[in-house]
C-alpha cells in the first residue's frame, strides 16, 4: 500500500451525500428478489453487473428504479443499510448522512413506517457497535411534482424527530430547483437541514436557485459552478460545502476522464469540497476508493487528501463540539504519521 493509501485508510471521514438505494448491490439484489419471490430480468448476479455498465444518468436512472422493486419489508431496508454502513465501517467512516427516497417505496405501496424502521434500526446499531452517528435526509425526487414532495412531506410528520433534513435528488435537467421553493420552505419552518442536487448535470443557474430559493445548507455535487466565477467567489466566501461524487461523475460522464476531474482545482479555489461515493454498487466504488482513484487521477497531495477528510466533517450537520472532536482525531493521525 503506497503512503497515500495508508493514509487514506487511517483518516477518520464523514459520508455526506451516500444514496440508500444506489447501495444494492447486485449480490444483494438478487438474494432480496429471491426472499421477496420478486421475477428480475435478470438470471444471475453477473446478468445484473451488466447491467449496472451505463454511460449517463437516465440509464442509471431506470436500473435504479428497477432495483428498488426488491425492497419490500423492514428487514429488507435494514440489511441494505447494514449492508452499506459494514463497508463505511471499513473504510474508517465515522460519520453517515444518508439520503432515502421515500417516494420510491410509497408509490409501491411500501408504507413509510417499513422504510424508515428498517433504516434506522441499521443505523442505530452501527451507532452501538462502532459509536457511528449518523443522520437521515429525505429526498424529493424532482421528476415527480411538487405536489407530490408536499404529500411525502406530510407522510414524514409522523416520523419527523428521526428525520434531519432534506434533500432534492433525481433527473436534474428540466427539473429545477424553483420548482419545489414551497416545500423546502416548509421543511424549513419544520427546523430541517435542507440540501439539493444542483450543478451535476444543471448549469450554473440551477445551483443559484437552490441557494437563493430553496435556501439550502449544502450543495450536492456543484461541479458546474465552476463555470461562473462569481458563484464560485460566493460558496467561497460562505463556506458552502460542496459533496462531490467523483466516481459518480466519471460513470455519469460528467468528466471524460478522472484526470479531468475539477476536485483538485476546488481545492486550490477554497471551496469547501468533500470526497463522496453517491450510489457506490452502480459507480464502482465506496469512500476510500473515491479519494485513492480521485487522488492518482488528478494527483491530489497529501494536505490536500487531509483537507477533505476535514471539510467532511466541517461540511456536516454535527453539532460543533463533535466535529472539533473528529477534527482533533484526524490531527492525531497527522502527528503519528510525523512521528
Amino acid at each position: 500500500m503506497s503512503a497515500l493509501h495508508d493514509l487514506i485508510a487511517r483518516l477518520p471521514k464523514a459520508e455526506l451525500h451516500l444514496h440508500i438505494e444506489g447501495s444494492l448491490e447486485p449480490e444483494l439484489m438478487m438474494a432480496l428478489a429471491q426472499r421477496n419471490g420478486i421475477e428480475l430480468p435478470f438470471k444471475t448476479v453477473e446478468e445484473i453487473g451488466a447491467a449496472y455498465d451505463f454511460s449517463n444518468l437516465q440509464d442509471f436512472l431506470d436500473i435504479y428504479y428497477l432495483g428498488m422493486n426488491v425492497l419490500q419489508t423492514e428487514q429488507d431496508f435494514f440489511d441494505l443499510a447494514w449492508a452499506y454502513l459494514e463497508r463505511a465501517h471499513a473504510d474508517n467512516v465515522r460519520h453517515v448522512e444518508i439520503f432515502f427516497d421515500p417516494q420510491g417505496h410509497t408509490e409501491r405501496e411500501i408504507p413509510f413506517a417499513t422504510v424508515i424502521d428498517g433504516l434506522t434500526r441499521a443505523l442505530e446499531q452501527a451507532e452501538t457497535r462502532w459509536g457511528m452517528s449518523s443522520q437521515l435526509i429525505m429526498c424529493f425526487l424532482r421528476h415527480l411534482s411538487e405536489e407530490a414532495a408536499f404529500e411525502t412531506l406530510e407522510q414524514a410528520m409522523a416520523h419527523i424527530e428521526r428525520i434531519d433534513g432534506v434533500g432534492l435528488d433525481s433527473s436534474e435537467m428540466g427539473h429545477p430547483p424553483s420548482k419545489f421553493e414551497r416545500v423546502f420552505a416548509r421543511a424549513g419552518e419544520l427546523g430541517l437541514k435542507r440540501v439539493a442536487h444542483a450543478g451535476e448535470e444543471g448549469p450554473p443557474q440551477y445551483v443559484y436557485e437552490a441557494l437563493d430559493l430553496l435556501h439550502i445548507d449544502r450543495v450536492d455535487h456543484g461541479n458546474r459552478a465552476l463555470e461562473d466565477e462569481a458563484l464560485v467567489k460566493r460558496l467561497v466566501d460562505s463556506k458552502m460545502a460542496l459533496t462531490v461524487c467523483p466516481l459518480s461523475n466519471l460513470r455519469l460522464c460528467g468528466v471524460e476522464r478522472l484526470e479531468d476531474h475539477p476536485m483538485k482545482r476546488m481545492l486550490e479555489l477554497g471551496l469547501v469540497a468533500t470526497c463522496n461515493s453517491d450510489d457506490p454498487a452502480y459507480f464502482g466504488g465506496y469512500v476510500n476508493e473515491n479519494y485513492v482513484r480521485t487522488a492518482e487521477a488528478v494527483g491530489l497531495t497529501a494536505a490536500e487528501i487531509i483537507t477533505l477528510a476535514r471539510n467532511s466533517f466541517i461540511g456536516s450537520f454535527l453539532p460543533q463540539a463533535e466535529i472539533a472532536r473528529h477534527l482533533a482525531d484526524i490531527d492525531a493521525v497527522i502527528a503519528s504519521e510525523l512521528a
